[in-house]
């Protein structure tokens, strides 16, 4: 009688084991294969474009940006005319004035200058890649800050993410500079502003984006090894 009991217990034991087990691999599994998303494009104000209120009364850039997490080696796309432009800086006094005169080089970049004598305006699109963490400010110096101070501007805070892809690091470790717009172009394409060695965002089947990934399963196999023997040795005393 001890004996079957004994035998119903070492059964029910190894059952709690293995159940203990699989419960273990599956919430390592789940954990560990979260994987690292790919670098992404952001189309700023989505089918607004980049404008200020007076043009177009329902951008709201704040809004826009406020369930996004960006990241190193994302792109942010300004669709927009040669009547507006696209400043980036991460100097916050420039930003709040809406003037970039007094501004110095390394903290500030104008991707892409307006024309305001234009009569005709052109569609422009403007790829700007993200390369440095923590708050970066985006805003039009159009007509003396006007467009800015009417809703044309944004900021973001960017998070390290998987960090920069080797096609965005420069040699000095700076920004590369922009494409300047050629004027006369009366194309009706839209024109895209983007450095000549830069890649737009990849997919997360490309190499670079599968190396973090790759670290992450190693580390999860170790865990789950310790983890195991941890379990065995536990139910074996």
């Amino acid at each position: 009688m001890r004996s079957s009991s004994l035998a119903n217990y070492n059964h029910s034991s190894n059952g709690v084991c293995q159940f203990l087990i699989i419960m273990m691999i599956t919430a390592l599994f789940v954990s560990e294969c979260s994987c690292v998303e790919g670098y992404k494009n952001y189309t700023v104000g989505d089918s607004l474009g980049w404008f200020d209120t007076l043009e177009k009364p329902g951008v709201d850039y704040r809004k826009w940006a406020a369930d996004k997490i960006f990241s190193l080696g994302d792109f942010l796309i300004f669709n927009t005319d040669n009547n507006h432009s696209v400043i980036q800086t991460y100097n916050f006094t420039t930003y709040s004035l809406c003037d970039y005169g007094d501004s110095l080089d390394n903290d500030t970049i104008e991707w892409s200058a307006a024309d305001p004598s234009s009569v005709d305006p052109r569609p422009v699109s403007v790829s700007v890649p993200l390369v440095k963490t923590g708050m970066t400010y985006f805003f039009s110096s159009d007509y003396d800050g006007e467009q800015c101070q009417n809703g044309q501007n944004l900021k973001i805070n960017v998070t390290y993410g998987q960090g920069l892809p080797s096609t965005l690091v420069t040699p000095s470790g700076d920004s590369p500079a922009p494409i300047s717009p050629e004027s006369g172009d009366e194309e009706a394409a839209p024109e895209t502003l983007v450095p000549s060695n830069f890649d737009n965002p990849k997919d997360i089947s490309d190499d670079e984006s599968q190396l973090p990934s790759k670290a992450v399963s190693l580390s999860g196999f170790y865990k789950l090894l310790f983890g195991v023997q941890v379990v065995v040795g536990l139910f074996a005393f």
